[in-house]
């Protein structure tokens, strides 16, 4: 008679006779349909579904209609696999060489892990390597509110160059003048101080207010 077990993990094997079986002492045996809806009666009902979906050749569902009902379906799914004489060999098959025991016939149903078994640890992430830089690559350079540099960096004839080249003026340049330079309204004059000039080129720019309260700014450095 084939006996079946079933452990945490909802993995179930088929074995030749109940000895055998014994040996897997961290599952639970049963031989018939009874005997497993009698193991599972305290079983959560998504369990069984679980079961069931991880059943080979067994089309997923979302809920089963009824234990009773679901109990004799993977009673019927798992016979598939029972140990027979067409199937996998007896105790009484060829005995192997130098007089060993030969092992029991057992056949696997599945081998998915169930989300009511205790997870098994997951291995320590190896930190990546930093990638080396390639053969002949340029090293980046770094940041840098030197005003020399973002002359290099910057487009001859453009109106950042034109703007900076206001700002380096003695005394700088005032907002009205900017304005009348690059077309610019006041607030857009404003924003490329602040976001162009000093968030991405790094830049220092100084304002102040003259005697008659117009804004001027001028480059530091």
């Amino acid at each position: 008679m084939t006996t079946f077990t079933i452990d945490n993990e909802n993995q179930i094997m088929a074995y030749l006779s109940a000895e055998d079986a014994s040996r897997n002492a961290q599952a639970e045996q049963f031989t018939s349909a009874r005997q497993l809806g009698k193991l599972t009666e305290k079983w959560p009902r998504i369990r069984l579904v679980e079961l069931w979906n991880s059943l080979p050749g067994q089309k997923p569902v979302k809920k089963l209609a009824d234990r009773k009902a679901a109990v004799a379906r993977i009673w019927a799914a798992i016979q598939s696999v029972a140990p027979d004489s067409h199937s996998a060999p007896t105790a009484s098959a060829a005995q192997p060489r130098d007089g060993a025991q030969q092992a029991p016939a057992v056949a696997p149903v599945k081998a998915k892990a169930s989300k009511h078994a205790t997870p098994a640890a997951k291995p320590a992430k190896t930190p990546k390597a930093r990638k080396a830089p390639k053969p002949g690559a340029p090293a980046r350079a770094r940041k840098t509110n030197s005003p020399e540099a973002v002359e290099i960096k910057t487009r001859v004839g453009s109106k950042t160059a034109h703007v900076l080249d206001l700002l380096k003026r003695p005394g700088g340049a005032s907002l009205k003048n900017i304005m009348e330079e690059t077309g610019w309204q006041a607030h857009s004059v404003r924003g490329f101080i602040s976001g162009t000039l000093g968030t991405k080129m790094g830049l220092t720019v100084e304002s102040a207010k003259g005697e008659g309260g117009e804004r001027t700014y001028s480059l530091k450095g």
